[in-house]
């Protein structure tokens, strides 16, 4: 799904981790969320230019991921699905929110996500949303020049 992440998102990203997957992914997948959100806090710097707000709905059969996003300095994470685990990897939906509550805090984003349509297929549930969060990502840290200075009214983003 990080793959899919960094394509959709234009994103340059190389993940090397060791975890305790032979307990549980949990840790490993936490703290994969932790780096990648002070990775992207730190690019980002003061935030001058940047567009600072997101928006995707991907597709996939029935499915729709939608993603929508604040680079607004308040880590804030939205989102809650039921469902099977992925049968091969174990991958569920409490780990993608995990993943994402950590991204989304790191970073200092506020991240909303839905999916319409659930189906019993939780690759095709999930696919959309990494997707999604890649394009909005992209799209709110596109530098605007005719933004001039921070993005925000109150002249800071923590």
């Amino acid at each position: 799904m990080l793959e899919l992440f960094a394509f959709w998102g234009y994103f340059d990203l190389n993940v090397t981790a060791k975890g305790d997957l032979k307990v549980d992914i949990h840790h490993t997948n936490e703290d994969i969320g932790i780096v990648l959100g002070q990775a992207f806090k730190k690019a980002l710097a003061d935030k001058k230019g940047i567009r600072r707000i997101g928006f995707s709905a991907v597709p996939m059969e029935e499915v729709v991921g939608s993603v929508a996003l604040d680079i607004n300095g308040r880590g804030y994470y939205f989102g809650k699905f039921s469902g099977p685990a992925d049968r091969e990897s174990g991958y569920s939906f409490t780990d993608m929110e995990h993943f994402l509550d950590s991204f989304a805090k790191q970073l200092g984003m506020n991240l909303n996500v839905r999916i319409d349509n659930l189906c019993s297929d939780f690759h095709a549930n999930v696919e959309p949303v990494f997707k999604a969060l890649g394009i909005a990502l992209d799209q709110a840290t596109q530098i605007d020049p005719r933004r001039k200075g921070i993005p925000s009214t109150k002249g800071v983003i923590d």
